[in-house]
């Protein structure tokens, strides 16, 4: 695969990569390494699976991924005991290779296994001696910016974060746009350590299946990977899906991100009295959707039975588990 190949399929489907220009260095390298990081907190889902899309697909280019299981950082986070946030990361391991990674190029590394090391926990401080309050504050997860009492776990989770990145050297930072400022932070105050800011490429977060900003296993409103064909089916059938609106809709998103790319053209199955079966590409039946000619019930039909023939191989793996 060419340089431009390859620099096609990395950045599709990406909001944007910091720089493009470092991108194109890097990956002259023989194998670079590609890094993102999970809180083992929760079931995984259609949110985790946009990264991980990516993370195979740079694989395909020459990249060894390397996945935090960040154990530590969900226990600072309040998402339970370290136990029971360690069962989780087995689980989520799990996943993500039934999501297709290969097992050869990955490398699932559980935070506690490096986070308590002497030379670890001297860069935390030395970060923090150049970081300042309001810095670090706007490197909090949304959520947690807006709390009235602010625990100073919150403030030790962003800093953590970033010399992860140097301690697991690594040359891209793959996240959601929600890992904006703190991969930014590392980008300024790495150097600063003596350290190479990593590129940074942003993928695109999926709406709650609610209609809320971000699908999440503590809000309840996600589609697991291993989830059941009728639990999919339901799933989506009751999805946030306004007739005429693709912005900010679940139901959409699912058809671009994950049926899409794999069927060029896609069958709308709807009775004859209601037009007949439809097959069109994605942009296509966008514009259906979006002038009304496409009802709501008749793409979630459709984009759910998709979702169940997809995620099949996934329920496969995770049955012989």
């Amino acid at each position: 695969m060419d340089t431009e190949s390859r620099i096609n399929l990395i950045t599709r489907d990406v909001l944007e990569v910091v720089t493009p220009e470092e991108l194109r260095e890097v990956i002259r390298k023989d194998e670079p390494v590609v890094y993102t990081g999970y809180e083992p907190s929760g079931r995984v889902h259609l949110g985790h699976a946009i990264t991980v899309r990516k993370l195979r697909e740079l694989q395909e280019v020459g990249f060894r991924v390397k996945i935090l299981l960040a154990d530590y950082h969900a226990y600072l986070n309040g998402k339970g005991s370290l136990e029971s946030i360690r069962e989780m990361a087995d689980y989520n391991r799990e996943c993500f290779l039934a999501l297709g990674l290969s097992p050869e190029r990955t490398e699932f590394i559980l935070g506690s296994s490096f986070q308590t090391e002497p030379e670890y926990t001297d860069l935390v401080y030395r970060l923090a001696l150049i970081t300042t309050l309001v810095r670090a504050r706007r490197s909090m997860a949304q959520i947690t910016r807006e709390a009235r009492d602010h625990k100073v776990a919150e403030v030790i989770y962003p800093l953590m974060q970033v010399i992860d990145m140097a301690y697991l050297d690594v040359d891209v930072a793959l996240g959601g746009m929600e890992q904006r400022k703190i991969h930014m932070l590392a980008r300024e105050n790495l150097p600063r350590l003596g350290f190479n800011a990593p590129v940074c490429i942003h993928t695109p977060l999926l709406h709650g299946m609610d209609g809320s900003e971000k699908m999440s296993s503590s809000k309840g409103n996600f589609i697991a990977v291993d989830d059941s064909p009728d639990e999919i089916r339901e799933k989506v059938r009751k999805a946030y899906c306004p007739m005429g609106e693709a912005e900010g809709n679940p139901v959409v998103e699912i058809l671009r991100y994950f049926i899409s790319p794999l069927h060029p053209e896609i069958t709308i199955r709807r009775p004859e009295k209601f037009g007949g079966d439809l097959e069109a590409g994605y942009d296509e039946i966008i514009k259906l959707y979006t002038s009304g000619e496409l009802h709501p019930l008749d793409l979630k039909n459709a984009v759910s039975e998709y979702l169940v023939e997809i995620l099949k191989p996934v329920r496969e793996y995770m049955e012989g588990v």
